[in-house]
Order: structure tokens, then C-alpha cells, then sequence
């Protein structure tokens, strides 16, 4: 493994290099570590200002699981498109097999997001999925993806 390979992580800004999404809906806020197109781990803080807290649910926010969901597939978009940066490939949830929630996330927290693909034939392929809060098992399961080549318009 070369060292372009394999990395420590990087702020938002590079993380915004790579994910076309934005605020309100770019849920990775640091990459710790990153081996290309094999696994990673990825940071979420999660704090009261998140826009879908003032509805779910007032008085008891915590954060929609379709959301960590989310934001494991942003961690596992980066961990597939980091080392083909100069293609032209938009990452999408393909689907979402054996997926089990543990425990809820409330502001305050901090989610620990690692994917490790377990399975690539061309342009998709399967994700080990878990996300933890100080050590504790919040989601884990299988996700699948699929990369389409982006065409000119």
C-alpha cells in the first residue's frame, strides 16, 4: 500500500472537494482516516443548530436515523471517490441490508462513522457499515452503492 493509498484524515474543506453536497445536507465534518476505495472513519457532531432537530421531536430532539444513514454513505462516498478525484463519478445508496439501530443520537454527541467495502464488481458494490458514540453501537449493518460516470450536459 502506498502512502496515497492510505491516510490520516482531513478537514471539511478537502471533504467538500470530493461530496457535492452542502449545508444544510453535508453530514461529515472530518475524515480521521481513509484507505482508498477499502474503508475509513469519519466524524459527525452532532449539535442543536441541525435544522431537522426543531421538528424531531420538539422538546426531545433526536437525530432521525435516515440521517446517521446518511452520513454513512457520505463516509462511504469518500472513501470510494477520494482516489478518483479526476474522474467524473457521482456515488449513490444503492441499498441498505441488515441495518440495525441500537441506541438514539441527541445533540451533544459525537458519531464515529467507519465503512469497510466488503464487496466491488465494476461500478457497484457493499459497505460494512457502524456508527458509534464513545464506544457505543448506534447503527450498524450493509449499505450498497452504485458510481455513475457523470455525462456532459
Amino acid at each position: 500500500m502506498t502512502v496515497a493509498e492510505s491516510m490520516t484524515g482531513f478537514d471539511v474543506r478537502e471533504i467538500q472537494k470530493i461530496l457535492p453536497h452542502r449545508y444544510p445536507f453535508l453530514l461529515v465534518d472530518r475524515m480521521l482516516s481513509i484507505e482508498n476505495g477499502v474503508r475509513g472513519q469519519g466524524i459527525k457532531n452532532v449539535t442543536i443548530n441541525e435544522p431537522f432537530f426543531q421538528g424531531h421531536y420538539p422538546g426531545k430532539p433526536i437525530m432521525p436515523g435516515v440521517m446517521i444513514v446518511e452520513a454513512l454513505a457520505q463516509v462511504g462516498a469518500i472513501v470510494l471517490m477520494n482516489g478518483q478525484r479526476e474522474k467524473r463519478l457521482t456515488p449513490y445508496l444503492a441499498g441498505i441490508d441488515t441495518l440495525r439501530f441500537r441506541r438514539p443520537v441527541v445533540p451533544g454527541d459525537q458519531l464515529l462513522l467507519e465503512v469497510e467495502l466488503t464487496v466491488s464488481r465494476g461500478d457497484v458494490g457493499k459497505m460494512k457499515t457502524k456508527a458509534t458514540v464513545d464506544g457505543q453501537v448506534v447503527v450498524q449493518g450493509e449499505m450498497m452503492f452504485a458510481l455513475k460516470e457523470e455525462k456532459d450536459a
